[in-house]
């Protein structure tokens, strides 16, 4: 489980094919807690298992084997050298949820189809709704993009809108968002069970 608040921005330094699909090595700043191989790392969202650990100098060498599954349903399947990448380590059960309850599984990719700057104080990202269930993507419902959690601004019946603040813009990838790229979206736990359990009483 994460909270979608991101702790580090990593880089792709390794991306190559392996028998159980592709194995991803980043780059980052160390935390001060240490890591132990097994743990769980959201990468852009994307729930992986940390393979191996090394510091390299003043930074931390992060491998990850990911399955051709994993692939198929986020953008790491096209990710390439040099790309930037939300990480965040997995919640501890006596740290704070400061974002809301992310389990990083992937729903859908959708695209960046507006970026606006609402003078100096946000700016404005409005994603597609071509792949996720519209059912569980309410006004001011949760939602996370590329691994960041995100109050959602507004909805019509093919897009959704979030509004983000310097503070995100300067601390995640999403501050060089751009109108056509495309990113991992991952819809709140409760709206979908919520959206789930009312579909099968209905029935």
């Amino acid at each position: 489980m994460f909270t979608g608040l991101v702790e580090r921005i990593g880089t792709i330094s390794g991306f190559e094919s392996i028998s159980a699909g592709k194995r991803l090595v980043l780059r980052c700043k160390p935390w001060d807690l240490p890591l132990v191989a097994g743990e769980s790392i959201s990468v852009n969202g994307c729930c992986l298992t940390v393979v191996s650990h090394a510091l390299d100098g003043e930074e931390l060498v992060l491998s990850f084997d990911v399955i051709p599954e994993s692939l198929s349903m986020t953008t790491l399947g096209e990710a390439t050298l040099a790309d930037a990448v939300n990480i965040e380590r997995a919640l501890r059960a006596d740290g704070l949820l400061g974002g809301h309850q992310v389990q990083g599984h992937i729903d859908a990719i959708e695209d960046v189809i507006e970026v606006s700057e609402e003078g100096d104080k946000e700016t404005r990202v409005r994603c597609s709704m071509r792949n996720v269930d519209k059912d569980t993507v309410v006004p001011k419902g949760s939602i996370t993009i590329d691994g960041v959690s995100l109050t959602i601004a507004a909805v019509d019946s093919d897009t959704f809108e979030v509004a983000l603040v310097p503070t995100t813009l300067r601390e995640t990838t999403l501050g060089s968002t751009k109108v056509g790229d495309q990113v991992n979206i991952e819809t709140d736990i409760i709206a979908r069970t919520v959206v789930r359990v009312v579909r099968n009483m209905s029935k």
